[in-house]
């Protein structure tokens, strides 16, 4: 091996490192190794090197997107026991998880049905999938947002927090119905609808049927103005079946209170 080459060797990870691209610095030897011995032609070496760049490239970005995501781990669809929601189309659920034609379209989601019914699951299972797909997604508990975009409105800064939540292509309000008028001035819940209003979309969930978000919003008119658009552009799931908690604790009550076996 020449000297010229010797060098050549010892200068690639300092290059490699000034480009910032891990992947081929922590490979290209060992690619390189393999391409001597084989004979490749250069094109075949440059595409090697940059498909292992790209793909963990799109992992890290996978990753991140899903901590920002804050969506609850090990929530997917095919875990999803859609025979235990009847009324829930599974075909129509995997379209809703597979195209994202209805995220560009700034439509919406709304999942109803007592609690323990997996409204949480399905919609999570959605929004991993569709993080899969490259978008956005924020998963938050719609009390939480709410204290928090009361705060800002305090502070004066609610539309540079309403631009912030802007970035996400899908905002998951779960157990809207928790969220209650004399524990916050829910107002603001509006504000956020409005504002992604056949932009962005938003996914609900609730226990509690529209004609009780009187409980939610500071006044009718403004119950009737947010629900109808969320509803003008949405797919709604009715999840009205019992409680998924409630199916698994029947045989472990069944076993406590059976007779002994003589």
């Amino acid at each position: 091996m020449s000297a010229d080459t010797n060098a050549s060797g010892a200068a690639v990870p300092l290059m490699l490192t000034e480009l910032r691209l891990p992947t081929i610095k922590r490979l290209w030897a060992d690619v390189a190794a393999q391409s001597n011995r084989e004979g490749w032609p250069a094109e075949r070496l440059l595409h090697t090197l940059l498909g292992h760049e790209m793909a963990e490239r799109e992992t890290r970005r996978l990753a991140r997107a899903r901590v920002d995501s804050q969506l609850p781990p090990g929530k997917s669809l095919a875990d999803f026991d859609f025979a235990a929601v009847p009324a829930v189309s599974k075909a129509h659920v995997m379209a809703l998880a597979e195209a994202d034609s209805w995220i560009a379209q700034g439509h919406n989601l709304l999942a109803f049905g007592p609690p323990g019914t997996g409204k949480t699951h399905l919609v999570a299972a959605i929004g991993h999938a569709l993080i899969d797909r490259g978008l956005k997604v924020l998963f938050v508990r719609t009390s939480e947002l709410v204290q928090r975009l009361q705060a800002a409105r305090r502070d004066l800064r609610l539309p540079a927090e309403l631009s912030k939540l802007d970035r996400f292509d899908l905002i998951i309000l779960d157990d809207l119905s928790y969220a209650r008028r004399d524990q916050a001035e829910t107002s603001v819940l509006f504000e956020l609808i409005a504002e992604r209003y056949e932009r962005k979309s938003l996914a609900i969930t609730a226990n509690a049927p529209f004609s009780a978000w009187d409980e939610v919003f500071p006044d009718k008119a403004m119950t009737v103005a947010a629900v109808d658009r969320l509803v003008h552009h949405s797919t709604i799931l009715e999840m009205n079946v019992d409680s998924y908690r409630r199916r698994a604790a029947l045989p472990a009550r069944r076993q406590r209170s059976a007779p002994p076996t003589p």
